[in-house]
């Protein structure tokens, strides 16, 4: 029982407990998530389960496309909803002003993350410092947002879809871009509609989710490579292999010059090809 299973993340639970539910569900030890959602927050949640853990760190470099919701007037301690307000502001929001300020949020940039996430300081969480009303330096970090489109305002509410880098931090974003139409607002509701090549399409009802949801390792990705016979025995061995293909993970194939048998999978860098799961 190896592969993915893509979950639609109900809120009010944490990635932890699906995780631990799903291990629970499925019988397994091993299971690992690709990108933490909060309780606030659904959608697309990317489980690697059993061997396929040692993808986790390759899926959560990856893009992601969520769904958000705004509120314009109020500032929480947690930038969204289940915050304490720390502050209030009666400014009207310029309309025709939410498309530039919005166009300038396009592209690479340095983002610091908010005092409430679970980025360790010297051993301890961010959010634990928080809860002491501890507030500690923190250093700004290279983000990109590609896209942000489907906008809609209305009633103090502003509504869009955002594609960024991984370690985009949403609730910040709402914050920024508050302060630039020159008042405070916090995030009230997050939708994560993709994690990399997985899509909101894809994913199951955590309620419902078990071991036919699972995605073999075989239909994780559309590149391939095909290992002939005298070169397996050294790549088995941890012996890297010359290709001049792209960097990504692909999918294995031993070639005895007979068959052609799927066998786990590998990733190349800088044109070298190395095994991460081998069956």
């Amino acid at each position: 029982m190896d592969g993915v299973m893509i979950i639609n993340k109900p809120q009010g639970i944490s990635s932890h407990d699906v995780v631990a539910e799903i291990r629970r569900r499925l019988g397994v030890k091993r299971v690992g998530h690709t990108g933490t959602l909060d309780p606030l927050a659904t959608g697309v949640l990317v489980l690697c389960i059993n061997r396929a853990t040692r993808l986790v760190q390759y899926l959560t470099c990856e893009d992601k496309v969520y769904e958000v919701q705004m509120k314009f007037g109020i500032k929480t301690d947690t930038g969204d909803r289940t915050g304490k307000i720390i502050e209030k502001n009666t400014n009207e929001i310029d309309e025709e002003k939410i498309g530039d300020v919005l166009s300038n949020f396009i592209g690479p940039q340095k983002q610091i993350p908010p005092m409430y996430s679970a980025i360790k300081v010297n051993g301890k969480k961010l959010y634990e410092y928080a809860r002491q009303g501890i507030t500690i330096e923190r250093e700004p970090r290279d983000i990109e947002i590609y896209d942000i489109y489907d906008v809609l305002y209305g009633n103090n509410i502003l509504k869009f879809s955002i594609h960024c880098s991984k370690g985009t931090y949403i609730r910040t974003v709402c914050e920024d871009i508050a302060e630039k139409l020159n008042t405070v607002g916090t995030m009230t509701e997050l939708k994560r509609l993709q994690s990399g090549n997985f899509t909101i399409d894809q994913a199951v009802d955590f309620d419902d989710a078990n071991e036919k949801d699972i995605i073999d390792l075989e239909d994780l990705f559309d590149n391939e490579v095909v290992i002939k016979k005298d070169k397996m025995f050294g790549f088995i061995n941890g012996l890297p292999i010359y290709y001049n293909l792209p960097d990504g993970m692909y999918r294995l194939y031993f070639d005895n010059y007979i068959t052609k048998k799927f066998i786990g999978l590998g990733s190349i860098k800088d044109k070298f090809l190395y095994r991460e799961i081998i069956l």
